[in-house]
């Protein structure tokens, strides 16, 4: 009996990429370049999976694939928002992501985004880079503190209650929340939090506001100018969750003017592009999509993924089917 054929659109951690080949007929993704939707139509029409990555946008033109051979896509990242899943469920593909191995380390960044705004440390790099940094002086690049403020939270789901206890365990902050469902009584109480009735609330009373909600229609351009308006001059806004959740052009506006001290962002909404008029702002912090950036997670997705696949062609029910 011949082995599944896989299809891998990106190179992943070397460990990963032997136990799949050691299964599976593997194909890898040599150069590691973004794949085109019509090569996306054709994995999909000659294999048995296909394993993307949240970078692949596996849309109804790609699954629209004829012939359509694949009955998985087994995604690599905790997102699906990349994939059609309405178009997905209608071709009869199973659809799962990685959700858990991520918590910690995006919990992490979402910390380090937000101790690099609030003490300028991305701007204070390149000032000292460039040669410009003169001596120590007692007015020089100033930031604010981070230890006892109020951190704000919208999605209060595994991320967002790491996050929780980090700010209020590590920096004693005050935690606010909005969650469109009830947290639970005990947790609140551990990290000393108060949950919000309205997301406006939250906004308007946070210090650090950071985002951890999912991407759906509904929270598209979730933090817009109206939001942005609501926020104290001294907010700094964190989000590691999803880049289409904030309009960034309105948050370029806010942060030129001042409006909002700053802003630290992991994810984009047209990425790899990032809206110029960020890249202008001192007071933006910017990274290139670091959440789960370690080996530890990635190969620890890697093998979720794996697991998925074991269990489709085995006949189970994949533990994180998603479609």
């Amino acid at each position: 009996m011949s082995r599944p054929k896989l299809v891998v659109t990106r190179r992943w951690p070397k460990e990963v990429e032997e136990q799949l080949c050691d299964s599976y007929d593997t194909e890898l993704n040599e150069s590691d370049t973004p794949m085109s939707a019509a090569q996306l139509r054709d994995a999909l029409g000659r294999a048995d999976a296909l394993l993307p990555t949240v970078s692949d946008r596996i849309d109804g033109e790609v699954l629209s694939a004829d012939p359509l051979n694949a009955k998985l896509i087994a995604s690599y990242g905790v997102g699906f928002n990349h994939i059609d899943i309405p178009s997905a469920r209608e071709r009869g593909l199973t659809v799962t992501n990685t959700p858990g191995v991520l918590t910690d380390c995006t919990a992490d960044l979402a910390l380090t985004l937000m101790l690099m705004a609030a003490r300028r440390a991305g701007e204070g790099e390149q000032h000292l880079r460039a040669g410009a940094w003169t001596g120590w002086r007692p007015t020089h690049m100033m930031g604010t503190k981070v230890t006892g403020k109020t951190c704000g939270i919208i999605g209060m789901g595994r991320i967002g209650k790491a996050v929780a206890r980090r700010v209020h365990h590590g920096f004693a902050m005050k935690v606010l929340c909005y969650n469109r469902s009830p947290v639970d009584g005990d947790f609140l109480q551990e990290v000393g939090a108060e949950q919000c009735s309205s997301m406006d609330e939250v906004f308007a009373r946070s210090d650090f506001l950071s985002l951890h909600c999912p991407a759906t229609p509904e929270t598209r351009h979730l933090v817009n100018a109206e939001r942005l308006a609501l926020m104290p001059s001294n907010a700094i806004l964190i989000n590691t969750a999803r880049g289409d959740v904030v309009d960034e052009q309105a948050l370029a506006g806010a942060l030129k003017d001042r409006r909002i001290a700053a802003a630290g962002l992991d994810v984009f909404e047209a990425e790899p592009l990032v809206t110029p008029d960020l890249l202008e702002l001192d007071n933006a912090v910017l990274l290139p999509h670091l959440g789960s950036a370690t080996t530890e997670t990635r190969v620890a997705m890697g093998e979720r993924v794996l697991r998925n696949v074991r269990q489709f062609f085995s006949g189970e029910t994949p533990t994180d089917r998603v479609a």
